[in-house]
This record gives structure tokens, sequence and C-alpha cells, in this order.
């Protein structure tokens, strides 16, 4: 890793991937805001790599942005687009919504503010009971700015996302569930995620990256495109490795083997 905010290790396809700075509740600073987007790139050309946890070290997910570390300059210009659609900022949010394969957070103590945002970029998010979340910016007079709007539509209603972004309130583990912020609540959240992505894992891995390529294009394509997305992905799914090699396997009564 390009330095010591963000630590990867990859095993049995899963890569495990965790927020490096328990001291600050992995509060965001410039390093990690760059650590963050490095590994989302690096791990973006994993072919190895068929699922992603994400999670924080220590006492919590991640408490948002490091203000102290910011106020000395740090910021980047974030009106230039550095990285694709985004600036360096949102890359490192956008990037884990951009990766080819499932990301699963794994969210316990705070989520909060940045944390939030990082957390809304996985596919899943699994909290434990006592974790609280919050859309923090509006205490310190700022709004979502690392592709906290975007992540947020189609999550919850549109109401929703207005009064948590307007009142800055926490969100408990429960209510998260419910309005649509987490997917599911359990007692060890990072072994929970891991168990769900060595399902994913086992899977086949062109089906699951077809499969999220179409989650991402039916955000905002219309039915038109939605559909023949669909029968595109299904075309080359049909005449690749994948599924000639569940056949085969169900034949000889055995797991598939698949390829990377």
């Amino acid at each position: 890793m390009p330095n010591e905010r963000v630590s990867i290790q990859v095993a049995d396809s899963i890569a495990d991937v965790r927020l490096d700075r328990p001291d600050k509740l992995n509060a965001i600073d410039p390093g990690m805001f760059s650590a963050l987007s490095e590994a989302a790139t690096a791990l973006a050309d994993r072919k190895e790599v068929r699922a992603v946890v994400l999670s924080g070290s220590g006492r919590a997910f991640c408490a948002g942005l490091d203000l102290g570390s910011l106020a000395g300059g740090g910021v980047p210009e974030i009106t230039e687009r550095t990285h694709g659609i985004a600036n360096l900022l949102q890359h490192a949010v956008w990037g884990w919504r951009e990766l080819p394969v499932p990301v699963i957070a794994a969210v316990h103590g705070v989520a909060f503010g940045g944390g939030l945002q990082i957390a809304l970029a996985a596919d899943i998010r699994i909290v434990a009971p006592d974790a609280r979340l919050a859309v923090m910016e509006a205490r310190w007079g700022l709004v979502p700015d690392m592709a906290g709007f975007a992540l947020l539509r189609g999550l919850v209603r549109d109401d929703v996302a207005r009064e948590l972004t307007y009142t800055a309130r926490e969100i408990p583990a429960a209510e998260a569930m419910e309005i649509g912020l987490a997917t599911r609540v359990a007692a060890d959240p990072h072994q929970a995620a891991m168990e769900l992505a060595a399902q994913i894992a086992a899977s086949s891995p062109r089906a699951v990256r077809a499969a999220k390529r179409l989650f991402a294009a039916s955000r905002d394509a219309g039915a038109d495109g939605i559909l023949l997305a669909e029968s595109r992905e299904q075309e080359r799914l049909l005449h690749g490795q994948d599924v000639a090699e569940i056949l085969t396997a169900r034949a000889e009564n055995r797991p598939p083997r698949f390829a990377d």
C-alpha cells in the first residue's frame, strides 16, 4: 500500500480491506483520502479478487473527516475532475462503487459523515447492533460532497435523505436497516461480511461481475437501455467458460471450479 492508512489482505479470492488509523477512529485526513483512492484503483485490476470486505480497525468504522488535519490547507482543489468523473475526495468513496466486484462494508462503532459515505459506496452494508450512522456534514456547515448525494438516492426515500442531511442526527442500527442505509444487523459484522464474501467468491465470477455492471446501469438507464444491457451480458455469459464449467460440474457431481 502507498501509506499506512489502509491495509489490504487478499486470501481465497477475498480482499479484506481495513481503514487503519484506529487512534483517530479512522478519521479521514489527506493521507487517508489518497490511500482509499489508490487502494480502490489497485484492487480494480486484480483479477483474482472476487469480493471485497471494507471495515475499520479499532473501535469504529470511520468517524468522518479529521477537520484538524484539513484546516492547514490540506484539502485539494475539489472542482477539478482528477479521477474520471470525480475529484480525489470523491474517488476515495466512488472508487469502491466502481470496483467490478461486490463490496461489503462491515460497520461497527460509528460511520459519521465521510465515513458513512464510504460505507454507502459498498454494495452491501452489515452493521453492528450498537453502530451509529449519521449524515453529519450539516453539523459543520457542510454538505456531503464525497459522492453522498449520488449514493443516497435509490437507497432511502428522497424525503428521508433530506431529513437526515438537514438534521445531521445519529441513526441507530435498527433504524438504519429499516430505512435502507443498512442491509442487515450482525453481532460481528466483519465475520458476517467475510462469510458472505466467501459465498460470493464461490459463485461464477463472470456472472457476478456482469450482475454488478447491470445494477450500475439500471440506476440511470431507461427500460430500453436496461433490457439491451441484460441481453448483451447474458449473451457473453452463455458463450463463456463459467456456464460450461457449471454444467460439467453438475454432470460430474462436483462443485464447479471457476478460473479467474
